[in-house]
């Protein structure tokens, strides 16, 4: 592992390689357990200082589309060897910003350098190019059909918001900047104000391995921000061509609108909010205390301040269900409260889950008690019925923390009714077990249209960073329904088709020609076909692949 010098915070955003002072606000970022400011003082980027940053995005779109998908591929694995040789200092800053703890963040940090490894591995395989090719008919009767050659290009220059609960996976160099780049588009990320130290330092490290590896400078930026002007800004500017975004609805919806209000509207690709509704069935419920234990470790794990967070069970009424809801309550009163991101976020739980409290039908089961810092609210359980729960829209609303609603059902119909009214999730759990499949089956197609995760046990927090996971699902729970932003799928937001029509061999890109670079399958006539053998892998580095499992 390389050693990275102790890098000093400048509050700087960085802008194509290049230091640059802001020209806005000034503010400082805080410590999440104590509320007080820590680190340099900070200034939002100007409009100028954003203009300055797209520009030189722009300016290296082509030349970073057009390099060698091997030289792209090393450029990822250098972001993930120099956000390792940040060493304890990153973790120790990320842990101070966002109250999370050191175990946590370590393996949050493995997963963010696994994730870049496996793009880079996908960027080597040239899989994500997509070439297809349909060869001239011309024999064809009635008509002759002329060549056909497809692959995918990068759309440009990206822009990156990362969330506040994953400083580091979901932040200036997490799972959207690793796509994107992995496509071949420029990122710009907006540094969030949660934990500004953590964006600069893994922005360097970024910075950093675009110079080792010989990236056009405008590849990649970081710009300070911590109010909207920022954002907006970036999403308004002409040559941004794609969003990313991880974080609240209003956040996300605001993006959007500024997205489609442009001359020429572009894609916002939003993971907002979820409450990852529950379900648990008659045969689940054979072994209550341990599958509230289960629940609670689940609800509470983080502070609750996971996307896939369980804050939706619905159990069946009856004496089962009692004995489950027994064993909840008292599971959580043996909780204490942990810090959680942000005083703000800290005071939005204890209005949401007082909210939920106030409301007819709504009782608390218990509460665990507060931790030892004035944002470490305790974890709280409350239930309701199901005539409740569809009286009262504001119940099925998100409370980011660890605050779980239990709504009681009675039959398969008032279930599926339940079902039918819960709108967009990330995900979607079914406890139960043999005995429940039929209950199940008649389940599963409502939870499809519902959620882009469907488990069969388990619980939700934890995310596989793996080809086949998919981290997205319909509205609300994000603005792009057909996408994910978690494992290699995630790819596909940045690209766009192009068709070449009986196109010369030498003017054909070279993914498309008799015998293509990259060595990836490509589909011929319909029919799947291996890749020839290339020498795209002459940086030495082998095919790899990473994946790492963290909550999210």
């Amino acid at each position: 592992m390389r050693r990275m010098e102790h890098v000093e915070l400048t509050g700087n955003s960085i802008v194509a390689g290049h230091d640059v002072p802001g020209e806005g606000p000034v503010w400082r970022g805080a410590v999440a357990a104590t509320g007080e400011a820590r680190g340099p003082w900070l200034r939002d980027a100007s409009p100028r200082q954003i203009a300055q940053a797209a520009r030189a995005a722009a300016a290296a779109a082509r030349e970073f589309r057009a390099l060698p998908a091997h030289r792209r591929a090393a450029f990822l694995d250098a972001c993930a060897e120099e956000i390792e040789a940040l060493g304890e200092d990153l973790l120790e800053l990320a842990s101070a910003e966002s109250g999370l703890p050191r175990a946590r963040l370590t393996g949050e940090r493995a997963r963010t350098c696994g994730q870049l490894r496996m793009f880079a591995a996908l960027v080597r395989g040239g899989d994500a190019v997509g070439v297809r090719v349909d060869p001239a008919l011309p024999g064809r009767r009635p008509l002759p059909r002329p060549d056909l050659r497809l692959r995918r290009i990068p759309v440009g220059p990206v822009a990156v918001f990362g969330a506040s609960n994953f400083p580091l996976a979901f932040s200036v160099a997490g799972g959207d900047t690793a796509s994107a780049l992995a496509a071949g588009c420029p990122v710009l990320t907006k540094a969030h104000p949660a934990h500004p130290g953590t964006c600069e330092l893994v922005a360097r490290a970024v910075t950093t391995a675009a110079r080792r590896t010989g990236m056009p400078a405008g590849v990649f930026s970081l710009l300070v921000g911590r109010g909207t002007e920022v954002g907006q800004a970036l999403v308004r500017d002409p040559r941004i061509t794609a969003v990313g975004f991880t974080g609240s609805r209003a956040g996300g919806l605001a993006l959007v609108e500024a997205a489609n209000a442009r001359p020429v509207p572009i894609p916002v690709y939003a993971e907002m909010s979820s409450v990852n509704p529950v379900i648990v069935l008659e045969g689940a419920l054979a072994d209550p205390t341990a599958l509230a234990a289960a629940y609670v470790a689940s609800l509470t794990s983080g502070a609750g301040q996971f996307c896939t967070n369980p804050g939706l069970l619905l159990l069946p009424a009856g004496e089962a269900g009692d004995a489950f809801r027994a064993a909840v309550a008292e599971a959580v009163s043996g909780t204490a409260g942990q810090v959680m991101l942000t005083p703000g976020i800290a005071g939005a739980y204890d209005e949401g889950w007082g909210r939920w409290a106030a409301v007819d039908g709504v009782r608390v089961v218990a509460r665990g008690v507060p931790g030892e810092s004035p944002y470490a609210p305790g974890p709280v359980v409350l239930e309701c019925d199901a005539a409740a729960y569809a009286a009262h829209g504001d119940l099925a609303g998100e409370v980011f923390g660890a605050a779980g609603l239990v709504v009681r059902w009675s039959g398969t119909e008032e279930l599926l009714a339940l079902l039918e009214g819960i709108e967009g999730q990330l995900t979607a759990t079914l406890q139960g077990t043999g005995a429940d499949l039929a209950t199940a089956a008649r389940l599963l197609p409502v939870l499809e249209e519902r959620a882009g995760r469907i488990l069969w046990g388990g619980w939700p927090t934890g995310v596989e960073v793996c080809h086949a996971m998919v981290h997205g699902g319909p509205w609300p729970a994000t603005s792009a329904p057909a996408t994910t932003s978690v494992g290699t799928l995630a790819v596909d937001r940045w690209l766009r088709p192009v068709c070449y029509q009986s196109f010369p061999e030498a003017l054909l890109p070279g993914e498309l020609r008799a015998a293509g670079p990259l060595g990836a399958p490509r589909l011929v006539d319909g029919t799947l076909a291996p890749g020839a053998a290339t020498d795209d892998h002459r940086d030495g580095v082998p095919p790899r692949s990473a994946s790492g499992r963290v909550g999210a």
